[in-house]
């Protein structure tokens, strides 16, 4: 999943396909699962962790104790499989620890899994170093296809090479996963030209395509601008009658032709998207809000909008927030107030990214007092610290020329960061630091560096933009090199 995510810059079916990408981590088998209430009791504790604090072995720990029985196995998988599916990684992966502690059996799959949540929470050097440690017997096709996934994800062609290499000759290449992972990997490089003799060599090697692999194909031939070849590739996949053409094949197709001007043959193959797609698909609503979004259509967006409310009985945050995404890159700020309004009257739960999100709109449109409301709505309910909001006023006020405004909020986050190990990032550095050359206000730009540098946090950009605060002033600084050779830059 994490290869195709890096294709979204290709054209905007990356998301769907992201969603298909089925690594070989993801393949893991659970024996059948227990009773619902009893996961539902486990995971809402788990999930509750980071309000918590607690350690996820104290609190199954704990879990334990109370209900008097041990936690099954299904569940457990089941725990891990949502805390993956919220990018809770740490924590999925402390729960791998508490079930080998436990003395349970781990078949390939389920090592598969813990060497995807290794490379995820402590990078690829310590999953080389767990795929090193493992057995023979513990080793398989998911755990290899696992380590290639992490190599083509993050892009270091030479291992996935090498290790595509020992695949082959342990004869271990029979499925479309690992020859996927390299087509996902040679478009992330911007080679679409070597997709093709990768689908040759599957078929040389008598290894059926999948789904993923036609799409894969058909963006090739569309990053070459190759419309006809795109064409083909599709017309073989309908041909082929064990592959399932599937919603993200059309939605694939529709994106191409956006992406070639060609939009009467993308609502064409839109219209079939709806035909295929299931009625329980979030995913698919998702993908035609974000991409009518994308055409300036809002005809075609509010009508999908109105299709998920009426098939769904409960819309989810994430339905609002890709809704809310679409009416913003619509510029229909009146229809986004509805729709925050919306959610707010029927929200299950409060969401910081549906707020965060409707904060930078409203500030973006300058709509400075509903942003106020919102925002301090948001601390009485989490009691802060709210950083990602604060450098959104700061910004914003910055750019309206009120430093003291903007040095209020950089006050309340230092103040209530203290705890949090609180860096402001790097284009709120800038937005400081350019304001400060705009004034010629060399000073001011001198007693934000200290502060940068009182936190760890002045870099070589930062002493760019002082520097170029000094050129502006038509002031000298001869002592500079020096403290920056003091300060390691």
């Amino acid at each position: 999943m994490e290869i195709a995510r890096t294709l979204s810059h290709l054209n905007s079916a990356g998301p769907c396909l992201a969603r298909r990408l089925c690594t070989a981590a993801e393949k893991m088998t659970s024996p059948k699962a227990g009773p619902r209430r009893s996961l539902d009791r486990v995971y809402r504790r788990l999930s509750a962790l980071p309000a918590t604090l607690e350690s996820v072995t104290k609190t199954l720990n704990d879990y334990e104790s109370e209900n008097g029985k041990c936690i099954s196995k299904s569940e457990l998988v089941r725990c891990i499989k949502e805390l993956r599916r919220y990018r809770r990684f740490h924590h999925a992966l402390e729960i791998m620890s508490w079930m080998e502690n436990k003395k349970m059996n781990l078949s390939s799959g389920d090592h598969a899994v813990r060497l995807d949540l290794i490379a995820k929470s402590n990078g690829i050097t310590a999953a080389e170093s767990y795929f090193a440690g493992m057995s023979p017997a513990e080793r398989g096709f998911s755990t290899y296809g696992t380590l290639l996934n992490c190599y083509c994800t993050e892009v270091w062609p030479n291992k996935a090479l090498a290790l595509f290499a020992k695949m082959h000759i342990i004869d271990i290449l029979l499925y479309a996963l690992p020859f996927n992972n390299f087509m996902s990997l040679h478009l992330r490089l911007g080679h679409p030209q070597r997709i093709q003799a990768i689908y040759h060599e599957m078929k040389r090697r008598n290894v059926p395509p999948c789904t993923l692999t036609y799409n894969l194909l058909m963006q090739s031939y569309g990053c070459l601008n190759d419309i006809e070849g795109v064409e083909r590739i599709f017309e073989e996949m309908k041909r082929d009658r064990v592959v399932c053409l599937d919603w993200s094949s059309y939605s694939n197709l529709a994106a191409i032709y956006v992406k070639a001007g060609n939009v009467v043959r993308a609502e064409s193959a839109l219209r079939m998207l709806e035909r295929k797609m299931p009625p329980n698909s979030r995913e698919a609503h998702h993908f035609l809000i974000g991409f009518y979004a994308k055409t300036s259509n809002a005809w075609e967006l509010n009508r999908v909008w109105d299709s998920l409310k009426s098939r769904f009985s409960v819309v989810t945050n994430a339905d609002y927030l890709v809704m809310l995404r679409g009416l913003a890159k619509l510029n229909d700020i009146r229809g986004f107030m509805r729709c925050f309004k919306e959610w707010e009257s029927v929200r299950v739960s409060f969401d910081r990214r549906i707020v965060s999100f409707v904060l930078r709109v409203y500030l973006e449109h300058d709509m400075y007092e509903e942003a106020v409301l919102i925002f301090d709505d948001a601390l009485r309910r989490t009691g802060g610290p709210l950083f990602k909001a604060r450098e959104m006023f700061m910004v914003f006020f910055l750019r309206a020329d009120q430093l003291d405004m903007a040095l209020n909020h950089l006050k309340e986050a230092f103040s209530t960061g203290e705890h949090h190990r609180w860096q402001p990032k790097p284009e709120t550095v800038k937005a400081f630091l350019t304001y400060f050359k705009g004034k010629k206000d060399v000073d001011g730009a001198e007693r934000f560096c200290a502060i940068l540098k009182h936190i760890n946090c002045l870099n070589s950009d930062a002493c760019s933009l002082l520097l170029s605060t000094y050129v502006a002033a038509g002031r000298m600084a001869p002592d500079m090199c020096r403290r920056l050779e003091q300060n390691g830059i």
